[in-house]
């Protein structure tokens, strides 16, 4: 369907709502995707007593590459010893049959919120900024701004509960995703700030805020944070967080990437529905507006370097602030909100994590902070289900293989558990 034809439909607003808003349901991230969990418990407590971690990945990774589900993953593994383990299955692309591996860059979807969160987090305690610096505070006086958006904080920004919407509701929006369904092109690329501005010109509040995942609100994060230091987000990025953490191939441009060589290309999965499902998909560029929303291309690697760095808030200054973007803001059982991080409550383990889905591919970024633990899961396709990393997570956590390394564990572990423990 061309644009000529789509805009000679007979929409009424109110169907337009309606259709924008199963769009929004259909291509969000975040707390919409879904993560499945153990439900045999026979099968978990078999993988666990096996005291193999290549066992256990592969049976929740090789189904997805036979079913082809996805062309190709990498699961990464970070132990509580500190160690890291990295398991590759299928392509990074159909025409090149090369595995992926640690090193294999991916685009990350919304894990870019996790980066500009933690920027957001050392701006806060360096006292560049403030979580309670609202948008009238920190745009210029003459910004096109509602009263109630205004009033919308830095806290509210990065916590999703500003009561922006995903993106806003608008014909054009609407209008790029139909396109989208049939090519795979971003139907984000008019988002600018002219755009952006416009919406929050009349934006209003509801009267009572709840959590609710917005895009929007993460690339307006980016905006207010490079107009409040001067610099742009790739320089932030890079003096505040990769270059101290040593990230070497994590960024927003993957052709300026060490590795831009050896990286992953993104393919159709459950989106969008009128590609056929293992085809490539184009690569997505996103306006100066919205990249810090979901722009990063990263490596596993790089990601479970970078999870290490939220578990050990001993070490250093920066570690410990990013240990405190872990700390629940909005509590509730399932989906609880922190600094551009989700936690649930499952049965006696508390996981925190971050979902990230775009263009054609998808990632999992999942913490148990308890036992020192963290993995990574990507993929070179879209889709909704995380079937690895939330229950791969689940499954260490009954695993004797994967318990904290005390002297009292290391005389109770088989020789076996124990080489697995120090490799």
């Amino acid at each position: 369907m061309t644009n000529q034809a789509i805009q000679k439909l007979p929409w009424s607003s109110s169907t337009l709502l309606a259709v924008c808003s199963l769009c929004i349901l259909l291509t969000g991230c975040g707390t919409l995707s879904h993560r499945e969990r153990d439900t045999d418990n026979a099968q978990t407590k078999q993988y666990a007593d096996a005291s193999n971690l290549q066992m256990e990945v592969d049976s929740l990774a090789l189904p997805l590459i036979k079913q082809g589900e996805t062309p190709g993953m990498i699961v990464g593994v970070l132990l509580p010893n500190g160690s890291m383990k990295f398991f590759g299955y299928g392509v990074t692309d159909q025409n090149t049959n090369q595995k992926p591996d640690a090193d294999t860059l991916f685009a990350v979807g919304s894990l870019s919120k996790g980066f500009l969160g933690n920027l957001t987090a050392v701006l806060v305690d360096e006292g560049v900024l403030s979580w309670n610096d609202t948008l009238g505070d920190l745009l210029p006086s003459n910004a096109p701004l509602s009263s109630d958006a205004k009033k919308i904080t830095v806290l509210q920004l990065a916590t999703h509960t500003s009561g922006l919407p995903l993106q806003p509701l608008t014909f054009q929006t609407f209008r790029y995703f139909v396109e989208y369904l049939f090519t795979g092109e971003n139907f984000y690329r008019h988002f600018d700030t002219n755009y952006v501005f416009n919406y929050l010109s009349d934006f209003k509040a509801p009267a009572q805020v709840n959590p609710q995942y917005s895009n929007v609100g993460y690339g307006l994060l980016g905006y207010v944070i490079q107009r409040r230091t001067g610099q742009s987000l790739d320089t932030l990025l890079e003096q505040k967080l990769l270059r101290p953490l040593d990230l070497k191939n994590t960024g927003y441009v993957p052709d300026d990437l060490p590795n831009h060589a050896n990286r992953a290309y993104g393919h159709v999965g459950d989106q969008p529905k009128f590609k056929l499902r293992g085809a490539r998909m184009p690569d997505w560029q996103f306006s100066d507006l919205m990249k810090g929303s979901a722009g990063v291309y990263s490596n596993a690697k790089d990601l479970l370097t970078l999870a290490a760095a939220h578990l050990h808030a001993e070490k250093s200054h920066l570690n410990h602030t990013l240990a405190d973007t872990l700390q629940v803001r909005y509590a509730r059982p399932i989906d609880a909100h922190a600094i551009a991080w989700f936690a649930d409550d499952v049965e006696d383990q508390h996981i925190t994590y971050q979902v990230g889905m775009v263009s054609g591919f998808s990632s999992y970024l999942g913490l148990d902070v308890e036992r020192n633990m963290a993995v990574v899961v990507l993929q070179n396709s879209f889709n909704w289900t995380d079937h690895v990393g939330q229950k791969l997570l689940l499954r260490m956590a009954r695993a004797p293989f994967v318990t904290q390394p005390t002297q009292a564990t290391l005389r109770q572990a088989t020789p076996q558990q124990t080489a697995l423990l120090h490799q």
